[in-house]
């Protein structure tokens, strides 16, 4: 073991290390050069150069409370000192105070908490439980999707990393509302609405209800582009789900604890579904965790009837100690509500104020610490800056640009997220903005409208 101090020379034992020895997710090994990061604190982190960065990422839109929160850290010091790990078939207190403080966080008709160990197992799950619920079989859902990498989830995913992992059966992809690239010839959120229901309840028809036993749906779709719904989509939804005897899935690992400015984001839709799974802002991914907060119908199915399904790590005692100091800080500190100022009153308006000085910009879209810049190389054509399931020089550089000037979002082919911390100050929402100014003129030379 090496005792080296940190800085540069530590940096570069880090990544030689990581590319000895470390397999990377979603990626051909050869072209991995991962930058070695040396520490974090809130809305940035730095590396062993002495860099600091800006993470207008939240690592992968789930640093919700921010890096290095000393109370979750401390809850979880705390706990380790107490009892590390416990297995499932027993009682643990705190994994009792998790739950109820989820179950308290959910609509009345809400009290079981089946815990996993992250979001795709716990779409996963949801997935089995809606299928042993109805005794059916299909699970519809967007093509613009992501639900996870296990084998229902990833084949529930429409986005092409489903492509290479499809051995999963029962699954059907049909076009989710997003009028600025609408697949329905809209021309009004109205209609948008009217025509992806229409076309919904088109596939349930054809593919034969009595087959189907889950919809399953991003509230937000998160990594597939920041799609919020338009009014009265996902009320319809849960409308045909009632009308069919179809269980609604609604997919908050993204978009739930802060993301959307509220605890869960279906809440600001009239919905209520009957089936949640979490993960990510649960606990900000301190210790891995996720599950599915279950509705009393379908917990009421396995009381006497065994539910085939459980993990090892399943509510373990160090994660569930994050989610209660990591709720309970939330409540205290107004996470919540800090989200959801931020973005009313500085992203949202900043964001848009960019997409008037870059013409690179060809649509603005969020809520809360959750926005997308849809980037297109004409705005008359929306002509994407990079492919469907690609990236482009364009991408590449802007992101370059990005980084070299201490800024870190996320990205997906056209797309620049930018999706924070929920405990970003305005200070540091306006640093985030003024480094993108500067970066996006870097995209605004492959503008070719």
């Amino acid at each position: 073991m090496t005792t080296s101090a940190p800085g540069p020379a530590r940096g570069e034992e880090v990544r030689a290390m990581d590319r000895a020895h470390v397999f990377h997710s979603w990626s051909a090994q050869a072209a991995v050069d991962p930058l070695p990061i040396a520490s974090a604190a809130g809305c940035y982190f730095w590396d062993y150069d002495g860099n600091r960065y800006l993470d207008f990422s939240s690592q992968l839109v789930n640093t919700n409370i921010g890096h290095q929160h000393p109370r979750v850290t401390a809850a979880i010091a705390a706990q380790a000192a107490r009892l590390t790990t416990i297995a499932p078939q027993h009682a643990s207190d705190v994994r009792g105070e998790a739950a109820a403080r989820l179950a308290g966080l959910a609509p009345d008709g809400f009290e079981k908490v089946f815990f996993t160990n992250g979001g795709a197992d716990a779409n996963e799950n949801a997935i089995r439980m809606a299928r042993l619920h109805t005794g059916r079989t299909k699970v519809l859902s967007f093509y613009r999707s992501y639900h996870g990498n296990t084998g229902a989830a990833i084949t529930s995913t429409g986005d092409p990393r489903r492509w290479p992992n499809e051995f999963a059966i029962g699954h059907v992809h049909f076009f989710g509302p997003y009028l600025y690239r609408s697949s329905f010839w809209a021309s009004t959120e109205a209609e948008e609405c009217e025509r992806a229901l229409a076309h919904l309840e088109q596939v349930i028809q054809f593919e034969g209800p009595e087959t189907i036993a889950a919809v399953l749906l991003e509230t937000i779709v998160g990594t597939a582009g920041v799609l919020i719904p338009p009014p009265g989509y996902l009320a319809g939804v849960r409308a045909l789900c009632d009308r069919y005897g179809i269980v609604y899935i609604a997919d908050e690992v993204m978009c739930g604890f802060g993301r959307a400015g509220r605890w869960f984001a279906f809440t600001g839709h009239d919905v209520v579904p009957d089936l949640i799974t979490f993960a990510k802002g649960a606990n900000s991914g301190y210790v891995p965790i996720g599950g599915v907060v279950i509705s009393d119908p379908i917990a009421a199915t396995f009381d006497d009837r065994v539910f085939p399904g459980g993990l090892t790590y399943s509510g373990h005692p160090l994660a569930c100690s994050s989610i209660v100091a990591t709720i309970d800080a939330m409540k205290e500190e107004d996470i919540v509500g800090n989200a959801a100022r931020i973005g009313s009153q500085v992203l949202g308006p900043g964001l848009r104020e960019l997409s008037e000085r870059h013409p690179v910009i060809g649509e603005v879209r969020g809520t809360a610490v959750f926005w997308a810049l849809d980037l297109v190389s004409n705005r008359e054509t929306r002509a994407m800056l990079a492919p469907y399931g690609g990236s482009s020089e364009a991408m590449n550089a802007l992101l370059a640009e990005c980084r070299r000037r201490g800024l870190v979002p996320f990205a997906n082919y056209n797309r620049l997220h930018v999706v924070p911390p929920c405990t970003i100050s305005e200070a540091e929402a306006k640093e985030g903005l003024a480094i993108l100014d500067e970066a996006l003129e870097v995209a605004d030379r492959y503008y070719g409208g």
